[in-house]
């Protein structure tokens, strides 16, 4: 059987990694009320679906707009408002997801000469998401 690991205490990855989990958490239920208020002060309750108000609410990118009854996105949907709050709620929730996975790989990689691959292949991994996710963002506002 193995033992346990007890992190170190004080400033570490853990602590640090920890801490921001709980504030992403929050931050991701912050901005997607914020997105959520913004669309309904701009018409999404009478002009969008309910589908369509939710994929905007969590990732407010105007191509899930395009679709609906708004007859012109560009001028209230495709501003630099809304991509900052994609920024962000990508930022967040990949970050947290990225930290969520290495803590689920650590547990079954457990100390070992494995455990600084597993973190740097996650790092990797969360760099490239992000960096494909804004690629997403900045295209799509052209």
């Amino acid at each position: 059987m193995r033992s346990h690991y007890a992190p170190n205490r004080g400033l570490n990855l853990d602590y640090l990694m920890w801490l921001f989990t709980r504030i992403s958490g929050l931050g991701i239920i912050l901005l997607a009320l914020i997105g959520l208020a913004a669309a309904m002060y701009m018409g999404a309750r009478l002009q969008m679906d309910l589908p369509t108000v939710l994929r905007w609410t969590f990732l407010p990118n105007p191509s899930h707009v395009v679709n609906s009854n708004i007859p012109d996105v560009v001028p209230g949907w495709a501003n630099a408002f809304w991509q900052i709050m994609q920024f962000l709620i990508v930022f967040f929730a990949f970050t947290h997801a990225a930290n969520g996975i290495r803590m689920i790989a650590e547990d079954y990689v457990g100390h070992t000469l494995w455990q600084p691959f597993v973190r740097a292949f996650i790092a990797l991994l969360w760099v490239a998401m992000t960096i494909i996710a804004f690629y997403v963002i900045i295209g799509s506002a052209y």
